[in-house]
């Protein structure tokens, strides 16, 4: 006896296409170009995840190195002293810090500072 796969090969590829949705001309109307659309869209989206939190450290390390630099010293000075000084917060929040709240920012530059001197 032949079996039918209607209901489940329709609901395959509906989900398949309704991923696909956005996408210029064959590559969202076309099993098969969809099939491939979606390979390399998905091995993209596996990679960029990574370097979105590349991207995000460096920009965190950059907006500290500037903010570092207007209070007279420099960025590797300034994360020696954190860690001389035992203070255990990391580049995101510093950067926020720096940005939002100074006058905290400077607190935490001078005993940095204080720890690089001391050490």
């Amino acid at each position: 006896m032949r079996v039918n796969s209607g209901v489940a090969r329709r609901r395959s590829k509906k989900r398949l296409f309704k991923e696909a949705r956005g996408n210029r001309a064959g590559r969202s109307k076309l099993l098969r170009t969809v099939k491939e659309t979606l390979v390399r869209s998905r091995a993209n989206a596996f990679r960029d995840r990574k370097t979105r939190k590349r991207n995000f450290r460096s920009l965190w390390i950059i907006r500290l190195s500037a903010a570092c630099r207007e209070r007279g010293i420099s960025y590797s000075r300034f994360i020696n002293g954190l860690t001389n000084a035992q203070i255990g917060l990391n580049r995101k929040t510093l950067s926020e810090l720096a940005i939002s709240e100074p006058a905290i920012f400077d607190e935490i530059v001078e005993k940095a500072k204080a720890a690089v001197s001391a050490s």
